[in-house]
């Protein structure tokens, strides 16, 4: 994939996050940092950090749990280790973090 692709895809897909803390009723507070980086901070000041890695062409997600890069393939972002998908693996971790649902997909 060339980088300028992978930018595109990248992009769309933190604003397909971004939309999601939108309309989510968890107390999340987010930014998107230059450089493709969107931190979210939970209630009890915990962060989830998301980045694109242009170089290795991955999302990259850190969290209270531990750190996790993901590839596209085939109109999915897949987890390099396990295979997750990447808005299933946001699922689980911000709603860890925010002690209630919080949803990605849709």
């Amino acid at each position: 994939m060339e980088e300028t692709e992978f930018n595109a895809l990248a992009e769309t897909t933190l604003a397909r996050i971004e939309r999601a803390l939108d309309d989510c009723a968890a107390e999340i507070d987010y930014e998107l940092q230059p450089g493709g980086v969107l931190e979210l901070e939970f209630g009890d000041g915990s962060r989830i950090i998301i980045n694109r890695h242009a170089a290795a062409r991955e999302i990259w997600v850190a969290a209270r749990s531990g750190g996790f890069h993901f590839r596209h393939d085939n109109g999915r972002w897949v987890g390099t280790r396990d295979g997750a998908e990447l808005f299933a693996t946001l699922e689980r971790l911000a709603s860890e973090q925010a002690g209630e649902r919080v949803a990605f997909s849709g």
